[in-house]
């Protein structure tokens, strides 16, 4: 007796079945691709370089002007202890307008300092800080920061003071100004200027004299 043609399918498919469900047991995982992480033996990506940023450096004391010319017709700097050394120091409080014996043409306008408000009296070769610490003549800009807050915050920041070099620190190195390159220290505000000439468009006026020149030829006409 012969089985029905229907039972014969349902074995067929049974059978193969059976025999993909043994061929996929014994079949390798699938390998899964994952993104590398880099480590610093084998990271590919490249060291930023950033050049330095200086401050010009200023004269190693502080000077004051003589009446002396060099042979290029300049005043002769020299330093305030090649007078101040040889007499003893007077710590009382003094202006400019005060000064009869030297300094009589030094222009001072500067808040509500002294002399000894900056300078150190016991050393003229160093600046005084506002706790009566000594500080170097070059670093000068830790004097001024100290009233001058909102000032030295926009240096830091770049936005305050002149400098030489690349702004991209990567292509080159920066110098930077110091306070007294810019300010005299003696009276820091710049003098209100009046331009003498007022500012010329140049472009406005090629315009103007091309419209002036049209209007002749179209009289002419």
């Amino acid at each position: 007796m012969k089985a029905p043609r229907y039972t014969l399918c349902l074995v067929a498919l049974a059978l193969a079945g059976s025999a993909a469900g043994l061929l996929l047991s014994h079949a390798a995982p699938p390998v899964i691709h994952q993104a590398a992480t880099p480590t610093p033996s084998d990271s590919s990506a490249v060291a930023i370089v950033r050049h330095a940023v200086t401050i010009k450096p200023g004269p190693a004391t502080p000077t004051v002007l003589t009446n002396a010319l060099n042979r290029s017709g300049e005043p002769v700097p020299v330093s305030c202890s090649t007078c101040h050394s040889t007499r003893s120091p007077n710590i009382e409080r003094h202006s400019a307008a005060e000064l009869t014996e030297f300094h009589q043409g030094l222009a001072y306008k500067h808040g509500d300092l002294s002399c000894l408000s900056c300078h150190n009296a016991s050393n003229y070769d160093t600046l005084r800080k506002a706790d009566s610490s000594a500080i170097a003549y070059p670093n000068v800009m830790e004097l001024c920061g100290q009233c001058h807050g909102t000032q030295l915050r926009d240096y830091r920041a770049g936005a305050h003071g002149g400098m030489n070099g690349h702004w991209d620190l990567s292509r080159g190195s920066r110098e930077r100004n110091n306070c007294v390159d810019c300010h005299d220290p003696h009276a820091p505000a710049y003098p209100r200027l009046k331009p003498v000439f007022a500012p010329v468009d140049r472009g406005a006026r090629q315009q103007q004299e091309r419209a002036a020149h049209a209007d002749k030829e179209s009289a002419h006409d």
